[in-house]
């Protein structure tokens, strides 16, 4: 069985309070719950607005740092709520890692709504995208396994695809991979990225339009096709290419003709990619598995 990264810290909801009375008592009265126990972070609910984010492999520390650092500015350019940090915790001899408390962002994870009922994220999240994508400051940094030039992470979607078990189509997504490997690598700036973005970190209110996008912990600057790869993780084929044209056309997008067909390439390569991280390393986690499954679905589709 292939599961989630084993914790190396513990992360419950008493060290929480402790963590609060100690740094935060304005808050330490409020409700705690826990909501979400990722690959990185756990997450805990405070009270009705807040949320306590903290990272439970020692791996996590830099994106916790990353979030606290870059999301503000970030929360400026959105048209819609991102979990921005209120308070950076620091470690202690109960919890010996930095760790957050943030904005709570209401809505509902896409990951539990079927396709159909994601269709109306599609303008709005074509628009936080523009609106993220700006060209990255100087010293934000880049992720070795997100936004890179794509044949960096050759050997690990081969070393996946000889699963003939868990992936019977390998041959047809060995020939979408190699047809995504040879797009020209992006030539732009290095341009600011979510890096994660999927249906469990996008949410959506209840007419299913966009409500806010969470889990910034991959933060970083790269080729935005690794952003865009999420139009085959949260789409399907039809709703995909309204995506993609809400997101521009080359008469209005900074990049144009073949580097725009370029991108998109690209961008369903990374696709590619996310959808076999998360296949065949989430045994132990239904609602990722079914990222995975569908993303590779859609990356067959075209």
């Amino acid at each position: 069985m292939a599961g989630m990264p084993p914790a190396t810290v513990e992360v419950s909801a008493a060290v929480v309070h402790a963590l609060l009375r100690d740094q935060r008592p304005d808050l330490a009265r409020l409700p705690l719950v826990r909501v979400a126990n990722g690959w990185d972070n756990a997450t805990f609910r405070l009270g009705d607005d807040l949320a306590v984010r903290l990272p439970r492999r020692d791996e996590a520390v830099p994106l916790i740092l990353h979030e606290q650092l870059y999301l503000p500015g970030i929360a400026s350019r959105s048209q819609v709520p991102v979990p921005v940090p209120v308070h950076a915790g620091r470690p202690t001899s109960d919890f010996p890692l930095p760790w957050s408390v943030v904005r709570w962002v209401p809505g509902t994870a896409a990951v539990d709504a079927g396709p159909a009922d994601r269709a109306a994220a599609a303008d709005g999240l074509a628009a936080f995208l523009k609106a993220l994508h700006a060209p990255a400051d100087a010293g934000v940094p880049v992720n070795p396994v997100r936004g890179v030039p794509l044949p960096d992470r050759d050997a690990v979607v081969l070393e996946r695809l000889r699963d003939r078990e868990r992936y019977p189509q390998a041959a047809d997504l060995r020939a979408v991979w190699e047809q995504a490997c040879a797009a020209p690598a992006w030539g732009g700036p290095a341009i600011m990225l979510h890096g994660d973005l999927h249906p469990a970190n996008i949410l959506l209110a209840a007419d299913g339009s966009l409500a806010g996008v969470i889990d910034f912990g991959d933060v970083g600057a790269g080729d935005p096709a690794v952003d865009l790869a999420v139009g085959w993780l949260m789409f399907d084929a039809g709703t995909r290419q309204r995506f993609i044209g809400a997101f521009g056309s080359p008469a209005g997008s900074s990049v144009v003709g073949d580097t725009w067909r370029d991108t998109w390439a690209r961008a369903r390569g990374w696709a590619l990619v996310l959808s076999t991280a998360m296949l065949s390393n989430s045994d132990d986690n239904a609602r990722m598995f079914s990222v995975g499954e569908f993303g590779i679905l859609q990356v067959l589709a075209g």
